[in-house]
């Protein structure tokens, strides 16, 4: 027989290791239903009621359409090409301005700011 047979299986207080100050909770630090809010939006789904954001990228969106529709209007033998270079701006603000708030959300979360 092994010298161990008679032995309790599990750990006894003295073998378990101490916690490190990352395993350790931040005392008095809980999240307000508002930043849980802006967690899951940001992360799963949801909408963004950011006033913040959502100023940033109307305005970023408004930009780049009038900007296409300048761009777009230039060539005086193409009279369509105003309506094309406005949609083109549009999507480009769009997909633009959604690219930045991603990274911009997801740097303040890692930094723990989810206000």
């Amino acid at each position: 027989m092994s010298e161990n047979a008679g032995s309790n299986p599990y750990s006894s207080p003295d073998d378990v290791p101490e916690p490190v100050a990352a395993e350790l909770a931040e005392p008095g630090r809980g999240l307000t239903n508002r930043e849980t809010y802006n967690i899951v939006a940001d992360v799963a789904t949801g909408v963004n009621i950011r006033a913040k954001d959502n100023l940033v990228q109307a305005a970023c969106i408004g930009a780049t359409t009038v900007l296409g529709v300048a761009v777009g209007g230039l060539g005086w033998w193409c009279p369509e090409g105003a309506v094309l270079g406005g949609a083109a701006g549009l999507l480009v603000g769009l997909f633009g301005s959604g690219i930045f708030l991603m990274i911009y959300r997801a740097v303040k979360h890692v930094r723990g700011d989810h206000r």
